[in-house]
């Protein structure tokens, strides 16, 4: 069992790229020993090398459509660790673009779904209980203003992004008492590699244009929000949706 000077542990889901990427280096930089987990090892391996530099962190690989990978990386966690006390799940994908509910293939369905749903939800039905045994921490969902409104044409995704925010709000409510606090991020539009290769060169200058602070998200903003969330944030705040999306919603 590996020792830290925080004290503190942290596991992030997606830390291969994007969002999940750049959340594991601020823990990492905050000093936590942090859990990088993603399914392309590759990413994780060339992560893990890379923020060894500034601390403490692992690379565990995991598909969060596998539950017993998922178990089995929470368990790795605190076995290296010896405790959980902050979990960020950024895994997600957007799926297809460009088709409405009664064109969105079942295959498109089926997949957001299990990543970023169904995901989510194994994710924190390991996590928890390891926060729990710690003593307390928090748990952030990366949802999305998808999980707030509409998003047309990618049905999968903004039910997806809705499930995440409802699953957030129940588990805040049911582990309260148990000193693990729930709290969901949603993004607007981050510039992130998913981002950029979904997205024609025409559609990025329309979104930017459409938002009131004229750009879109760097990936930092978003991980130094869920930074915040397990580390500075007041106890007493849980199941809240964090929108951070340049005014766009508001």
């Amino acid at each position: 069992m590996t020792r830290t000077k925080h004290g503190g542990v942290a596991l992030v889901t997606g830390a291969g790229s994007g969002i999940g990427r750049a959340a594991a280096e601020a823990f990492v930089r905050r000093g936590y020993a942090t859990a990088l987990v993603d399914m392309n090892k590759a990413a994780g391996r060339d992560v893990e090398a890379e923020l060894r530099q500034w601390g403490e962190c692992t690379f565990f690989c995991c598909d969060v459509t596998d539950d017993a990978t998922v178990k089995r990386a929470v368990a790795q966690t605190v076995k290296t660790y010896g405790r959980l006390n902050a979990a960020f799940n950024a895994a997600g994908i957007d799926g297809e673009h460009g088709n409405a509910t009664a064109e969105c293939s079942m295959e498109d369905w089926n997949r957001v779904i299990a990543v970023d749903l169904t995901g989510t939800w194994s994710c924190m039905r390991y996590e928890i209980p390891a926060i729990i045994k710690t003593g307390g921490g928090s748990i952030v969902n990366c949802a999305s203003v998808a999980g707030l409104r509409a998003a047309p044409t990618v049905p999968a995704y903004t039910a997806a992004k809705h499930g995440v925010v409802g699953l957030t709000r129940v588990a805040a409510r049911e582990y309260g008492r148990q000193r693990v606090r729930v709290n969901a991020i949603c993004p607007g539009t981050v510039d992130t590699p998913m981002f950029r290769q979904s997205m024609s060169a025409e559609i990025i200058e329309q979104l930017i244009s459409n938002n009131p602070v004229g750009r879109v998200a760097e990936a930092d903003e978003i991980a130094a929000v869920a930074l915040w969330l397990c580390d500075d944030a007041p106890a007493f705040l849980t199941g809240e949706t964090i929108t951070v999306d340049g005014g766009l919603c508001a």
